[in-house]
């Protein structure tokens, strides 16, 4: 099973736990990260995650970040099938990067892609995704775990 977390998704473990939502969400995002370094499911990385990255100004969140990423098994470069998909998400509201996230997950064909973003998460689900299941954090723990 392939699962791609967008940043939102990989940065939330590090978010301030003052609403039950994020806390719980955290532990999901932490529950999946336990099982791909059981080698249970494989996390996805691509050049869009990386640039992100490499515009996070914080030392902290940079280094989890990172961390994160070298667990991840299967490398999506942007190219121009990726760059093509994402110019058409566009039209449907989705943000320039986060389109690029999508359009790289659907290209490697992951079964699951994972955002906490609330207004990503209703538009990216409204569109064809073809096998990607596009999930939030807790959809997504409770996908892997059945």
């Amino acid at each position: 099973m392939k699962i791609y977390l967008d940043m939102c998704s990989i940065q939330r473990p590090l978010d301030t736990k003052t609403k039950p939502r994020i806390a719980v969400e955290a532990e999901a995002i932490l529950g999946v990260l336990a099982l791909c370094e059981a080698g249970q499911v494989e996390l996805m990385a691509s050049d869009t995650l990386v640039f992100e990255l490499e515009r996070n100004p914080h030392p902290v969140r940079k280094e989890y970040a990172l961390k994160v990423l070298s667990k991840a098994t299967v490398f999506i470069p942007i190219d121009n099938q990726v760059e093509e998909r994402a110019r058409a998400l566009q039209p449907e509201g989705i943000k320039p990067v986060d389109a690029l996230h999508l359009a790289s997950a659907v290209a490697a064909k992951a079964d699951y892609f994972c955002t906490c973003d609330d207004q990503f998460l209703k538009r990216a689900k409204a569109v064809d995704t073809g096998q990607t299941k596009v999930v939030s954090p807790l959809e997504l723990i409770a996908e892997v775990t059945q």
